[in-house]
């Protein structure tokens, strides 16, 4: 830590003062500092060099560029001398033109944002934006899960159990392969997930009881059921009263080899369909949506429906 006697003479230059006011204030680079107070970068930077190693500031490096703010640790004391240094000349036209200054590169910085997110207003999930991808937001979404009781059902391998479980009270998986049971049995131990289960079953008979999950999910299941109406019937007798389910399928498409490709039964489902599924099962709040279309050829799109069990 710096003694007193040691800022006071830190203060005696009116660069370094006029530096510290601004980082008083704001987080700043090199280029912001050079533009608010109309200095050489080499005068700039050998000042901050100086109050870095005199451990008044710290530097942050963020791609090309270097920014300064005050060291977070200064004790209470120096933190009271800087500002009482400050506050003595800010009267002075250098500082009111600095103040100024900042004022203008903090508006700069805010416009510029504004700018772009009005450009892509309403186009924001279309247009890329890094970071920002269905599957970073999927697992966002994930850890909202509250403490309750999940039937996953035609799970597969369970991928989407694996994060649910992360959350959940106990979350069963149910699917009618063999193979895909054994394997989602070996990751649920892989991840040491002891309340993930699995279950050999169709989904068109689930081996659970009733009324002893909160949450019945079919992801991309329902498609791949010989009765899928028997399906939501069923999800709907292992729910508890209150309970909710959220079905992910594929809208009514004309690609025929999906039945060849994947195994599918039903070319997708039409929105009328799904909530005619839920509305005879028993299913109150009933919504279907479409929530997403492939780029591609056949130009998939995806429906996602929910009901409450009263």
């Amino acid at each position: 830590m710096n003694a007193s006697w040691d800022t006071l003479k830190l203060l005696s230059d009116p660069t370094r003062l006029r530096l510290l006011a601004l980082l008083l204030r704001e987080e700043l680079s090199v280029a912001e500092l050079q533009e608010i107070l109309g200095m050489a970068q080499s005068r700039i930077s050998s000042q901050l060099a100086l109050l870095r190693q005199t451990e008044l500031v710290n530097d942050r490096r963020d791609g090309k560029k270097a920014f300064y703010s005050l060291r977070p640790a200064l004790d209470q004391r120096t933190i009271a001398l800087l500002h009482a240094a400050c506050d003595s000349v800010a009267h002075l036209p250098e500082l009111a033109e600095d103040g100024a200054n900042l004022d203008r590169i903090l508006k700069k910085r805010r416009d510029h944002q504004e700018q772009y997110f009005n450009l892509i207003a309403g186009k924001l999930g279309k247009n890329y934006c890094p970071g920002r991808s269905w599957e970073a937001i999927g697992h966002l979404a994930l850890r909202l899960t509250p403490h309750i009781v999940i039937a996953d059902l035609g799970a597969g391998e369970g991928l989407l159990s694996q994060l649910l479980a992360r959350r959940a009270s106990r979350v069963w998986c149910i699917d009618n392969s063999p193979r895909m049971v054994e394997v989602g049995i070996e990751l649920a131990v892989k991840n040491g997930l002891a309340n993930l289960s699995y279950k050999l079953g169709d989904i068109e008979s689930v081996p659970l009881p009733d009324k002893s999950v909160d949450l019945a999910i079919l992801s991309q299941a329902l498609h791949h059921a010989r009765h899928p109406e028997t399906a939501v019937k069923e999800a709907c007798r292992i729910l508890k009263p209150g309970g909710q389910i959220l079905i992910l399928d594929l809208k009514e498409h004309a690609f025929e080899k999906a039945r060849e490709l994947y195994a599918d039964v039903w070319l997708g489902f039409k929105e009328s369909t799904l909530h005619g599924f839920l509305k005879k099962s028993g299913f109150q709040q009933v919504e279907v949506n479409t929530v997403a279309r492939e780029e591609t050829e056949p130009f998939f799109e995806t429906l996602l429906a929910s009901g409450l069990k009263p």
